[in-house]
């Protein structure tokens, strides 16, 4: 019987070996998603870095009582990171989702991303 690190591993790079295979150049926009924050990040594969980075860490995020654990806060993350991409000028990105099923906080952070004029 395989444990549970070892199954979520398997998982991650099922979909991020998908991942690089689909991008063709594009930059790789990547979620984690912990109990209490999430956090996204426009990572570029080819050179092994991270172009744009955003979170609910971030003391922009935490003002006023928010919490970084719903859809609300996600959704802010997602357009900043848009934001933050579109200084950067980068448009085209691929989603990683992770380990994660594309549900919840994961979604609302795309759907803002699109919104806020990434392409995925």
């Amino acid at each position: 019987m395989s444990r549970l690190s070892d199954r979520t591993a398997r998982r991650t790079g099922v979909v991020r070996r998908k991942i690089k295979l689909a991008a063709r150049g594009r930059k790789r926009l990547s979620v984690f998603r912990s109990s209490k924050h999430i956090y996204a990040q426009i990572i570029d594969d080819d050179k092994g870095e991270t172009l744009a980075a955003a979170s609910t860490m971030e003391k922009a995020m935490r003002g006023d009582g928010k919490k970084g654990t719903n859809v609300a806060a996600a959704k802010e993350v997602g357009k900043l990171i848009a934001a933050r991409a579109k200084e950067k000028g980068i448009k085209d990105v691929v989603f990683d989702r992770g380990r994660y099923l594309y549900h919840g906080r994961v979604k609302a952070l795309a759907d803002a991303a699109r919104e806020g004029g990434l392409n995925f």
